[in-house]
This record gives C-alpha cells, structure tokens and sequence, in this order.
C-alpha cells in the first residue's frame, strides 16, 4: 500500500501568464473616450449574463471538516471573490488580526491585493466582513458565516470565533487557494448560512519533541495543522528520558548535556526560552494554548544524567537513547528534588501563558504506592501556588484531588474504577485513548512507521467513537475534551509527522468540535477526501487511507520534507 502521494507536478491550475489580464481585470478597465452608453449597456449586461451562466461554487456548503452545527445552503446566493475585494472588520485589534490572517492566507493563489479595513459596523459591499458582536448568541468559539451574492460576513462574540470562521470560510473555497503562487480560479463559495460552536472545550494534540528533537519550524507547521481544524491545545512533551528540551536558567545543565541525545543517537536539541515564546505566540495568534509537560517522577533519565543528585543513588546515569519505559525516577525522599521541581515549573509557568502545567505522571513503576501519590499531591500544590491548574496522565487520580485538576487518560479499556473514583471527587478528563487517539500507531501492518501495542489505526477506529460516553460510569459533562497524542520514538522528520497526523488529525478534531447528531462514517468519509487536493496543493504529506476515496487526479505535487520556513508574522 502506498502510504504518500507519488511524486509529480503540481495539479493546480495554471499560473496567470505576464501581463495577461484576469476577466475582473477587463471590467474595470476605464471606457475610452466618447465610448458611447450602448457599449457601456452592453458590457454590464455581458457581465450580468457571466454571473448567471457560471457554474456552481465547486463546494457544497456542508463539505467542511469538522462538521458544522447548522447548515442552511441557497443555491441562488453563491458569491464569487472580485479581484477589488476589501476584508472590513470591527475595529477591535483582535479582530483585525484574523482579518490579515484571512488576506495573508488568499493573496498567494488569488493574486489580489485584498486591504483590510476597519468600520464601526462592518459590511461586506462585494468582499467579506469580519463582525465582532457582542450580542451574538454563538459562545465564545462559535460564529455565523452568511453567504449570499452581494458579498460574505462572518459573525461572532470574539476573535477565536471569527478565527474559526475563516477556517470554514478557506475550505469552501477551490482548493486552488492553497497555492503558494498565483493560479487562475474562479474563487466561488456556495451560498447560505452556517451556524457552529464547539462540542467540547478543549481540543488538542501533543507533539513529543523529547524522543526525537524538532526544530521549532516544525511544531509551528504543526501548528497550523491543528489551527485548520479548529483544534485550541497543542501539548508539548518536553522531557524524558532521552533528551531534556526547555531551557531552565536555573538548572543549565538540563540542556547543555540533558538535551543533547535522543533516541538512535542523534544530537538531540532544545528550545531556548526565545524559541518556546515563539512558539507560544504563533500559537496564541491562532488561538491555541500551549501546554506543556514536564514528566515527573519518571521518564528523567536525562535530567539524571545532568544532575546525578536528584537520583535516588546520587549517581549519574548514562545517557539513554532507546525506547524503554519506566526505569529512571527521581529522588522523592530528598528535598532537593521538589527545589527542583519549583524552580523548573516556575521558570515554565512564567513563559507560559495559558492556565495549564502538565506535571506527566505516567509509567513511574518504580515509585509506588504512598510514596508514589505523595510525590504527586506535592507537585500538584506546586503548580496551585504558581497560579496554574494541573494536568497529569490518569495515574495521578490515586492522588490526593485538588481543585480544578485534570486528568489524561490514555487507557485502551473504558472499564476504569481509579479514575471514574477520580471523577467523583472532583477530576474533570481529557480523553485520549490509545487504541482511538495515538497517532503514533499504524494504520495498517505495512506502515512504514509507527507502533501496534494499543492495535492498529485506520482512519474509521479514529472516528468510531464518543468521547463523552467512552469511559464507562464517567459522565459526559466531566470530560474537558479530547486530545491526539503523537508520541516520537520512530519519527525523525516533518514528512513522519505528517504522514501519522493525516488524514486521522481530521477525525480527532472532528470528535472535538461537531455535535454528536452530525457524526456519520460515510459523510465523514467524503468531506475528508476533499482534504486530499488541499494537502497536496500545499505540499503537505499525508497517508493515502485506501478507506477513503480520495479525488483521482492526473498528477500529483511532490511532497515537502523539509519544513516550510515560517515567515507569518506571530
């Protein structure tokens, strides 16, 4: 099975040749002199029976992934984008960064120069308006989007629902727009009005940087991923074992010998503390929070090996490139170790904006029982005092609760009495379980990357499923949302990043965001398969599910393994 597009040239339309011009053009070339108003009646009506005799916008209003609330199409009212198209929007400066998110994101295909404006009411006269009101029942994420022939508004109570909204707004346009170079289109959209708002909360992904380091292009094109799909959470797994990634001032040696391997041997890497706020910015810009991980008590064999004294013999240990669990933990009987832990959470916090520290938990086999929960009840009153609410895997539910903690679980078995106990003490659930939502795993036997331990994962086991009832005597309201973990061990490049995340990354997001009424294998199916010509226009890497039917085309992009450089403003 093929599991990336072959290579080819590029199956978008043809490039505007020089000093052509477009039909807009032509319209609004001036009328020569004495032209007489025959000619003038003449062009207007050859213009009006254009419009009438178009096609149809090549989308259906409804083929939007994830999948929206409410949907309500009017054929009649299908808008075309004109070359002399203004983006207006409410004056707030929140507002106007979505606005020139949008510009930024239809310029390269379309060519148009498209300026953004602000007005105290926003009208699209012919182009698209973004509508920041305040009286708008849509929520904090939710939007309108309306449609009709005179031009496009997107309404909303806040900046991240008109983000949202300009995501739907891109996939109903050709796929064309995802060039990164002027093509010639007809850049129609199928008129009608859209009502959505999110299922859940919080929507994420993780990315492991700690097994295999990537450089900060990289998560930033993960990023966008995330962001087209109306993901909000990117957690980064900074730490473990095999390489110490967040720069911490007080304890250097994390990077400068923690953060120097990886598993296989490589040179490892970490982020400065400029590097991750940029990260963090990027992210915020379109509306997604970092969380990040600092794994503890286990999974720090290379904090050990910067800092022997934390271990529990006081001797370094060597450095750790495999792929093993459970083996290195630090000392929770020395009070050194929770000096440690304050300082590096607390240089964390301050870089992080968003309310969550994630405090891992996980796969400590080695510290058990009371010494085990009391290490966690600790550390989670570490993170209370610096103004951040906790977050671990669901081996922390043992533990002592504190209020507003959440838990991760990753089980493969919805039969879970320690964390559904949990539950009732007050824990609210991030879900993400290892046979529906580990991006790491296979799709099938011959994938080329990837593990099989929580059994393999199509494209349908990645979507057959609730996260509101999967756990068994946890009730629908305590589940925060859902969240894909990527886990690294066999993943060393961009194009591996992207070949696990797509086209499963959709379903995840889709899980998280739409209704339950709305979920349909067969219509979920066909909405992903038009993905696959926006990935490749953009020359993004993405498995070639064969359960999905994918458009047939005659040619095919070659796929980019080296990351895009980001040149967006944050």
């Amino acid at each position: 099975m093929s599991t990336t597009p072959s290579p080819g040239p590029t199956a978008v339309p043809a490039p505007l040749s020089a000093g052509e011009p477009d039909a807009a053009t032509l319209a609004r070339t001036p009328l020569s002199a004495g032209e007489p108003d025959a000619a003038t009646l003449a062009r207007a009506a050859e213009q009006t029976a254009g419009t009438l005799l178009a096609p149809a916008a090549p989308h259906r209003l409804a083929d939007v992934v994830p999948a929206p609330q409410h949907v309500q199409s009017d054929p009649t009212a299908d808008w075309v984008l004109p070359a002399e198209a203004v983006i207006v929007s409410s004056a707030d400066p929140a507002a106007l960064a979505v606005a020139e998110q949008l510009a930024q994101l239809l310029r390269p295909a379309t060519g148009y120069p498209l300026p953004v404006t602000d007005a105290t009411t926003p009208e699209p006269a012919g182009g698209i308006a973004l509508v920041l009101d305040d009286s708008a029942d849509l929520g904090a994420e939710g939007y309108r989007l309306d449609i009709a022939t005179d031009g496009v508004r997107v309404t909303a109570a806040t900046a991240a629902g008109l983000f949202y909204g300009v995501q739907t707004l891109r996939q109903l346009l050709p796929a064309a727009i995802e060039s990164p170079s002027p093509v010639t289109e007809r850049w129609a959209l199928p008129g009608g009005t859209i009502t959505d708002a999110p299922r859940f909360p919080y929507r994420g992904a993780m990315l492991d940087v700690a097994r295999h380091f990537f450089a900060v292009e990289d998560v930033l094109r993960v990023v966008d991923h995330l962001a087209r799909y109306k993901l909000n959470h990117l957690h980064l797994h900074l730490t473990d074992d095999q390489g110490w990634r967040i720069a911490v001032d007080s304890w250097p040696k994390l990077t400068t010998v923690g953060g120097t391997t990886e598993v296989g041997g490589g040179p490892g890497g970490h982020y400065t503390k400029a590097d991750y706020q940029r990260i963090v910015s990027y992210a915020a810009a379109r509306h997604i929070t970092v969380v990040p991980e600092i794994d503890l008590p286990g999974h720090t064999n290379s904090a050990l090996v910067a800092y022997p004294e934390l271990a529990p013999d006081k001797i370094a240990p060597p450095p750790y490139t495999g792929t093993e669990v459970g083996f290195s933990y630090v000392d929770p009987a020395d009070e050194r170790t929770y000096d440690f832990v304050t300082d590096v959470l607390g240089e964390v916090a301050v870089l992080t904006p968003g309310p969550w520290l994630h405090i891992g938990g996980d796969e400590a086999f080695k510290v058990k029982g009371e010494v085990y929960t009391g290490f966690v009840e600790r550390v989670q009153r570490i993170v209370a005092d610096l103004g951040k609410t906790v977050v671990g895997w669901h081996q922390l539910a043992p533990a002592a609760h504190l209020d507003g903690r959440v838990l991760q679980w990753w089980g493969t078995n919805g039969e879970d009495p320690t964390t559904v106990d949990a539950v009732r003490r007050g824990a609210r659930l991030i879900v993400s379980p290892g046979n529906h939502a580990y991006l790491d795993m296979k799709y099938a036997p011959d994938t080329p990357i990837g593990h099989d331990w929580a059994g393999l994962i199509d494209v349908r086991k990645a979507y057959d499923w609730d996260p509101g009832t999967h756990i068994a005597d946890v009730p629908a309201e305590a589940v925060l949302g859902v969240e894909a973990p990527l886990w690294t061990e066999s993943v060393t490049s961009l194009a591996d990043i992207e070949l696990l995340l797509l086209p499963r990354l959709p379903a995840i997001a889709e899980l998280g965001w739409s209704t339950r009424a709305t979920h349909d294998w067969a219509d979920f199916r066909d909405r992903l398969a038009g993905q696959g010509p926006r990935w490749t226009t953009a020359g993004i890497t993405f498995h070639r599910a064969p359960e999905i039917p994918w458009p047939t085309a005659p040619t095919i992009p070659t796929q980019r393994n080296m990351p895009q450089t980001d040149t967006a403003t944050p």
